[in-house]
């Protein structure tokens, strides 16, 4: 079941819970007394890529389905998502040990959907959830976090204030809906934005075939410019028609970062850094890129040389 991007609900809050939001991977646990299945949100079997979760057969006692999320924490106790990244994906067994003593994980409980054979798909989320903390998994490795009842906007500070990414407001009557996005499920991301210096272009395919298909942004880090990733997303045609007439005659053939990715720099079009804009995005990544940035537009009260990445 997937949750539908939204706002804090406003009205009748006693018909909802509301859980943090956790910036991890998603995915479906199969638990008997002997084993653990996991799989993604697409249903791919990602059970080798986290050996250290087979420990949840001994704690759990039944045969259990389970929804939450794969975290990986770093030094304050956050999830890190590029940290996350290096167990992501890992098809060997050996290495995936190895991994898991460097960069251990932790599954977040919010849903059980069967125990013992008894599926519960249809019992409302309340009940739902007061089962799955009867089972009592906490442990070093697997928790369920609280949920909230009350105000939302409580919920959503305490969010920010603890730097994870926002909230999921349930309603508390809610069925479980396999495969489906759906309103009894909001998720409220906080925004971030961000000023850029626009350093080059890559293009497009499909209908912006021939034109801007992301753009390649940089920031200020200690005094340099860095590459800071790209934005493919908030365009309008018209933004895209009069980037693309701003950016011509910027052209040039060497570019102003010397780190961009070589996937990157082998497709780009570079261009000086003369034009500032503007992004929201979810994160930073542990390598410095904007994670999920959308564009907002230009800045043309901005210069190049002034532009930062900015803390949160």
């Amino acid at each position: 079941m997937l949750a539908t991007a939204g706002e804090l609900p406003s009205r009748q809050l006693d018909e909802w819970a509301v859980e943090m939001k956790w910036d991890g991977v998603r995915a479906i646990a199969y638990v008997d007394r002997s084993s653990v299945r996991l799989l993604s949100r697409n249903d791919r079997e990602i059970s080798i890529s986290y050996p250290e979760l087979q420990k949840l057969a001994s704690l759990v006692g039944h045969d259990v389905i389970l929804d939450g999320e794969i975290v990986a924490m770093d030094d304050a106790g956050r999830p890190n998502f590029g940290l996350l990244q290096s167990r992501m994906h890992v098809a060997d067994a050996t290495k995936a040990r190895r991994l898991g003593e460097r960069v251990p994980v932790h599954y977040l409980l919010f849903d059980v959907l069967s125990i013992d054979g008894q599926r519960l798909l249809q019992v409302p989320y309340d009940q739902r959830r007061e089962l799955l903390e009867r089972l009592d998994l906490k442990s070093e490795l697997v928790a369920v976090p609280p949920a909230f009842q009350g105000d939302p906007v409580q919920a959503m500070r305490a969010s920010h204030e603890t730097g994870l990414e926002g909230v999921v407001c349930k309603r508390r009557d809610s069925l479980y809906l396999p495969g489906r996005r759906s309103p009894a499920w909001v998720k409220v991301k906080h925004q971030r934005m961000q000023e850029v210096v626009i350093v080059g272009w890559e293009e497009g395919s499909g209908r912006r075939s021939g034109g801007i298909g992301a753009l390649l942004l940089a920031v200020h880090v200690d005094g340099k410019l860095r590459y800071a990733g790209q934005v493919g997303t908030g365009f309008t045609d018209r933004m895209l028609t009069d980037l693309a007439h701003r950016l011509q005659p910027l052209t040039t053939p060497r570019p102003a970062i010397d780190d961009a990715p070589a996937d990157v720099a082998r497709n780009a079009r570079w261009v000086r850094p003369e034009l500032v804009g503007e992004v929201v995005f979810g994160d930073w990544t542990t390598d410095n890129r904007l994670r999920h940035p959308s564009w907002r537009g230009l800045r043309p009260d901005k210069v190049a040389d002034d532009v930062v990445r900015e803390s949160l």
